[in-house]
């Protein structure tokens, strides 16, 4: 027998082909970088472009900012739009990074120590971004959102500290803004823009970084009031050394693409691909959730993403899997472009409203609710 598929077609069906199953009309919403600065202001974005940095080529630096009051309270109303066969809105799981670098201690500090400091102290320093902790416990209460443990920084910390202790200028500059990431692609030094949290070099670098994690996770509690069970690295690259701290600390789900980039020894740019399927076990005991559609609007404006994801959903529900949809925080962000939020939101409209019309049994759930599923039907086998 021929096989007619396209190769888009056929790689969404081999990534569907192993793991968990279920009969149930199950889709998750995973969305990252919540909390993380990234453009700290359209000043800043101005001041960089007219220096000469390629900020306004990169999805992230033109849309991308600290969530604000209107950005989530828009959010919520195209959530509250829809509902589920058990009378439920659709859920954001937003994969939250907790803290952002403490630039002004860090400044007096000569640039000689790293401190940070928890992204709802960071949120005091921007304007309309009062009532955003306010708006995220709303929000939780009403099903809309669900946060989730991405990382205590979006950045390398040993990486962006040698950088400003060597005086590197693009460091340097953003810095001065209030920023870590200078999107400098032909950058000698540092291509992944120091946004690469988990990455690591020697071996000797294992143990700060499960600090990091004990101090990330120790914050999330914190801030929420309740552990994070589920994980996801920014960048999708972390060692498997490190997934022994993540559970030690109650992470039982790590989510992610189908590859993880696992570190190599000695190369700052380079890793290498891990394959997992979805409810895979580690020796951990700790289950992998894959993403197999995507809503990336900001990031390629071309494609039509209520289509794609539609296809990719109807793939995952013919191989029996729950849809794990990846949209990044970018998406639905208006600080900086009011214009990128109110399309986006227009497209989610749309997208949100075709799920419950093709598929009326659908079931919204979260990263950390999937995951119990999971582990309650294996368990009941």
């Amino acid at each position: 027998m021929r096989l007619s598929l396209r190769p888009k077609k056929l790689l969404s069906s081999i990534s569907n082909l192993p793991g968990w199953r279920t009969n149930r009309r199950i889709v998750v919403i995973e969305s990252d970088d919540w909390g993380a600065v990234r453009m700290s202001s359209n000043k800043a974005f101005h001041q960089l472009v007219k220096k000469g940095y390629p900020v306004d080529s990169c999805p992230y630096n033109r849309n991308d900012s600290l969530e604000s009051n209107d950005d989530l309270m828009y959010l919520f109303q195209v959530l509250d739009q829809v509902r589920d066969i058990n009378g439920k809105p659709p859920v954001i799981t937003a994969n939250n990074i907790v803290a952002n670098p403490d630039f002004t201690r860090i400044k007096e500090s000569g640039y000689s120590s790293y401190f940070h400091e928890p992204f709802t102290k960071t949120l005091e320093r921007y304007p309309a971004h009062d009532q955003v902790l306010t708006l995220y416990r709303q929000g939780m209460k009403a099903g809309f959102i669900q946060p989730q443990f991405h990382g205590r920084e979006h950045l390398n910390v040993a990486r962006w500290m040698e950088a400003l202790q060597r005086n590197d200028t693009p460091v340097r500059t953003v810095f001065d803004l209030e920023m870590y990431s200078p999107h400098v692609s032909d950058h000698p030094v540092y291509k992944m823009e120091y946004m690469d949290a988990f990455n690591f070099i020697q071996e000797s670098e294992l143990s700060n970084l499960a600090v990091i994690i004990q101090q990330g996770l120790d914050l999330f509690y914190d801030i929420w009031g309740f552990k994070s069970k589920s994980f996801i690295a920014p960048c999708y690259i972390w060692g498997k050394e490190l997934e022994a701290q993540l559970s030690n600390n109650g992470i039982s789900y790590i989510q992610g693409i189908r590859n993880q980039f696992q570190p190599i020894l000695g190369s700052t740019q380079d890793t290498r691909n891990v394959y997992h399927y979805l409810g895979e076990r580690n020796r951990h005991n700790q289950r992998y959730l894959v993403r197999n559609a995507f809503f990336e609007p900001s990031i390629n404006p071309d494609v039509d993403w209520v289509s794609e994801c539609l296809k990719r959903i109807s793939s995952a529900f013919a191989w029996k899997k729950p849809a794990i949809i990846g949209s990044h925080r970018l998406n639905f962000m208006g600080q900086l472009n009011p214009k990128n939020r109110e399309e986006n939101l227009l497209l989610l409209s749309k997208l949100l409203k075709k799920i419950k019309e093709n598929w009326p049994d659908v079931e919204f759930m979260s990263s950390d609710e999937l995951g119990i599923e999971i582990d309650k039907i294996n368990l009941e086998k």
